[in-house]
């Protein structure tokens, strides 16, 4: 066939054939290569014009001017803009600069804390191969995988990434790790003559090898059909760039406070403005006071303060093992009211571990979880001794034998010694159960050197071994071991356990002696493997056969006759095991009314399994898979994943509507998961929890949040700190609005009656950064009622303040406003020089008390422990201290308008301070309970 043909019918950015379900050579005719040959250096640069270089697009950056406008769309911030330049037309510099240091100091740490790595499609590419093995001109070549073309010749071999979207033509014993991609977390075989469905799922696409995905064990050939952004991963690329992100709860509900309180303010300082002039007063005296009342509504300080808050929330989080990438992220978790958890890596621990052995109908449990080599062998719970279990011993050296595994000693930085496995989970698995057995991998690799082997593949289901028992060290111990025959050899088969037990003529007993496989005992063999698979345990056989060596060397036929007559010992169960602390994790998020939905790739029973285990799955709950996922409108997916808690072998794109069904219902969606097909859920969700050792960098790249231990207890500890967090910002809110509204209320009042203003601008401006701003801060750091993480979610929809929270604000306007008029007509009848100061002096004083009553909702100050908080103390102290220097310090005065008070004054002065600080502990004793 000439390699010279047309372009390849494909069109790039699209998948437009289902490649895994068409027949190798279809493929090759489609795409207009021969097998031999490959493609021409000629056609190579002609597809490589028409579909481009096997790259990644990437999504262009926010620019640094973006990112400081968004600090700025903000209706709390523009009103601070607008106040500054009113002050600045009115010659009021002093004012306008003290305004705008603040907005730029916000905005500062804004972009400073958000600067997100926006990288997530670079990371996908450094997942890219960086040279692929091609057929080109008839001979095998390297080249830049990003010069791989539709229709090239790849060769595959251990190791290897595969560097594009490949539909297989020849595998050998094939098998490649695809956790990243589909959630798996065992190497996949690959099979290049299997017919297909066009409906199965990616984890079945046994014919096809994908871009990113790791060669473990074997070679193959294919022939590549999509590249760059045609592959799964640029199909997973393309959505990332695709998915918009919603601004989360806390900036929804501050932007649509700010703006209620704009138009309230603005509402109100109208009809001042217009009643003055109506009664005759100067326009530009009325229109000072308008500005006033507007600066009086506006909480300077409050943008400040949330990202300064925010900010020091999310160095608690480190603390916590949680990295926030997003600063108004951090409140997010604490709203969650579901939490979907990848399983691989985030519920297990991406481990395979050999948790059961079964010879002659003897169930032995190992413990221990996966690399470990500590672990004891139990029966009904007990441990045992395995030198009365010789069956089982013989099972553990055949797994041990028959491997190609490798564990490696690793120490960290303090020395202490961990053990790396190389090579095959599963054969890993089997490796460290032999250890625990006391069969070392590598005394057995030198009492037993192999001489031959019939790797694994997927259509024999079972793996060869030969191995020389001639070595006198291994006499003493060996089950195989002949002292009159020293010249044998054993054969050692593992795999599917029907496939090995078919080739078997004898059985190991639990006594260790091979005995005649008869009908029945066939039957209880297969009967313990269906005990193991219905606990979602994948199922290896083992067994043996000890053979002369001149018949070994006689054999003409050697792969069949070895495996004839063997002698069937056990069965070994293994399974990726859940984290030990998941389970009181999942128990603490149901405490919080928080629910847990697992979302992975892997197999519906093992799924089930691993649910049930951790508790995961509720009763009266369900599985669903990705198939079933496929047959489902998204309008009945909207009520489905309401009691369903598992949904198995699920692609990215299930993923996302997941998330998209459940953010219908109203969920506040934490999407947990490491890897590259979690990334588009991940950004979806409401809140994306990537983890942090196991995690791709695609996934840590797209998450809000990246767990730096990987523990899913860090998860909850991150919900409690998120709740923290919110309950703070809602703390100091109340705060600052419970005061502000009071000075609304004192310059209205005072107006309506024909006082000149009690407080001047620069005095409202003053009240607002220090007498409300430094403690509202303080506020941000309470450590959070006991009782939190025994409270249902937030709705979502709940505002900031409740009916609860306005009752309060009320009743601290009339309590506020009440001592100030008082204080400021006391004033004007006995001392109308310092009317203004003692005003000024009582609204100050009166707020800095007011906000050790607002360090709880609920809880009355005293059992808070008044002083407990010792930021709230510096706060205080250091505010109460400023005010006594300005009313104090003579160049202070001329600026703030302010008087110095004497003791007379203070007399009076000091019973009202109290007022409003009583009237908040009232409101907690009488109406508290009820919230």
């Amino acid at each position: 066939m000439s390699t010279d043909h047309t372009s390849p019918r494909q069109n790039r950015g699209q998948q437009t054939e289902k490649w895994f379900a068409l027949s190798g050579e279809k493929v090759l005719a489609m795409l207009g290569v021969d097998r031999e040959k490959g493609l021409s250096s000629a056609e190579a640069g002609k597809r490589l014009v028409v579909y481009g270089r096997n790259e990644l697009k990437e999504a262009p950056p926010t620019s640094i001017w973006v990112k400081i406008y968004e600090q700025f769309a903000n209706f709390v911030v523009v009103l601070l803009l607008v106040a500054a330049v009113i002050s600045a037309v009115l010659q009021d510099w002093v004012e306008a600069a003290a305004i705008m240091t603040i907005v730029i100091l916000n905005a500062g740490l804004g972009v400073l804390q958000e600067s997100r790595a926006e990288e997530a499609l670079a990371a996908l590419k450094k997942m890219a191969a960086p040279d692929a093995n091609v057929l080109r001109d008839g001979h095998r070549i390297a080249i830049p995988a990003r010069e791989v073309v539709p229709g090239d010749i790849v060769f595959l071999e251990a190791g290897n990434f595969v560097p594009a979207d490949i539909r297989l033509l020849e595998t050998v014993n094939l098998r490649i790790e695809e956790a990243a991609l589909t959630g798996e977390s065992v190497a996949v075989s690959k099979n290049a003559i299997l017919a297909l469905e066009e409906d199965a799922d990616l984890g079945d696409r046994k014919t096809m090898a994908y871009t990113g995905t790791v060669v473990s064990y074997g070679r193959g050939v294919g022939v590549v059909v999509n590249i760059g952004m045609s592959t799964e991963i640029g199909q997973i690329a393309s959505m990332l760039q695709e998915v918009e992100e919603d601004e989360t709860p806390l900036q929804k509900k501050l932007d649509g406070f700010g703006r209620t309180l704009g138009w309230v303010t603005l509402v109100i300082s109208a009809v001042v403005f217009i009643e003055g002039m109506l009664t005759g007063t100067e326009p530009l005296e009325m229109f000072i006071i308008a500005v006033s009342l507007a600066i009086a509504a506006v909480p300077e300080g409050l943008p400040a303060v949330v990202t300064i808050t925010l900010a020091l929330g999310m160095q608690e989080m480190i603390a916590r093992n949680a990295l926030i990438r997003r600063l108004s992220s951090v409140e997010t978790l604490g709203s969650a009211t579901i939490i979907c958890s990848d399983k691989t890596g985030t519920l297990t621990q991406n481990e395979m571990t050999v948790t059961s052995i079964a010879v002659d109908g003897e169930f032995l449990d190992i413990t221990g979880t996966g690399y470990n080599l500590d672990g004891e062998f139990l029966r009904d719970g007990k441990p045992v001794d395995l030198a009365d279990y010789p069956g089982i011993r013989t099972a553990l050296w055949i797994g041990a034998l028959n491997n190609d595994a490798v564990l490696e000693a690793d120490y960290d930085d303090q020395g202490r010694k961990t053990i790396r496995m190389v090579g095959d989970p599963t054969e890993g698995a089997l490796l460290v159960a032999a250890a625990k057995g006391g069969a070392l991998p590598a005394p057995l690799s030198q009492a037993y050197p192999r001489i031959e082997e019939i790797p694994f593949d997927s259509e024999r289901k079972r793996m060869v071994t030969v191995h020389a028992i001639n070595s006198p060290e291994a006499g003493d111990v060996s089950p195989f071991y002949d002292h009159k025959q020293r010249a044998w050899y054993v054969v050692a088969q593992k795999g599917a356990p029907d496939v090995v037990l078919e080739r078997c003529t004898h059985y190991q007993n639990r006594d260790d002696q091979a005995v005649p496989l008869d009908a029945e005992q066939r039957r209880r063999i297969l009967a313990a493997n269906d005990r193991m698979t219905s606990q979602a345990l994948r199922v290896l056989g083992v067994a043996y056969r000890v053979i002369k060596e001149l018949e070994y060397q006689q054999n003409g036929d050697l792969h069949e006759n070895i495996e004839q007559e063997l002698i069937f010992v056990g069965l070994l169960g293994m399974i990726d095991p859940a984290r030990p602390e998941v389970l009181p994790a999942l128990q603490s998020a149901r405490n919080a009314g928080i629910r847990t939905a697992m979302i992975t790739g892997d197999y519906p029973k093992t799924a089930e399994a691993i649910a049930r285990e951790i508790g995961l799955l509720e009763e009266g709950h369900r599985v669903l898979t990705g198939r079933e996922l496929d047959e489902i409108p998204d309008n009945d997916l909207v009520e489905l994943v309401n009691y369903t808690d598992v949904f198995a072998r699920v692609s990215p794109e299930h993923k996302v509507r997941i998330v998209d069904a459940l953010k219908a219902n109203h969920e506040v969606v934490a999407m947990t998961g490491d890897g590259v097909n979690d990334a588009p859920s991940i950004k979806k969700a409401d809140i994306g929890i990537a983890m942090g050792i196991t995690g791709t960098d695609v996934a840590k790249e797209t998450a809000d949040m990246v767990l730096t231990d990987d523990n899913y207890a860090s998860i909850v500890s991150a919900v409690e700190q998120g709740r923290v967090i919110y309950s703070n910002i809602r703390k100091f809110v109340y705060f600052l609005l419970s005061c502000n509204i009071a000075e609304i209320a004192t310059i209205f009042l005072a107006t309506m009656v024909g006082w000149k203003s009690p407080l001047s601008a620069i005095q409202l401006l003053w009240l607002n950064l220090i007498s409300d701003g430094a403690p509202a801060l303080a506020l941000g750091l309470e450590k959070g009622d006991p009782d939190l993480m025994e409270q249902p979610p937030r709705d979502p929809e709940e505002p900031i303040l409740n009916r609860f929270m306005m009752t309060g604000i009320g009743i601290q306007t009339v309590a506020i406003t009440a001592v100030t008029l008082g204080a400021y007509w006391i004033g004007l009848r006995n001392f109308p020089e310092m009317a203004n100061t003692m005003a000024f002096v009582t609204l100050s004083f009166s707020e800095l008390l007011r906000a050790f009553t607002a360090r709880s909702e609920r809880v009355p100050v005293i059992k808070v422990g008044i002083f407990s908080n010792k930021v709230m103390n510096l706060a205080i102290l250091s505010s109460l201290t400023l005010l006594l220097v300005v009313v104090y310090v003579p160049f202070l005065q001329g600026i703030f308008g302010t008087a110095p008070l004497g003791w007379v004054q203070w007399e009076i002065i000091l019973p009202l301070l109290l007022g409003p600080s009583v009237a908040a502990e009232l409101t907690k004793l009488i109406l508290g309970k009820k919230n």
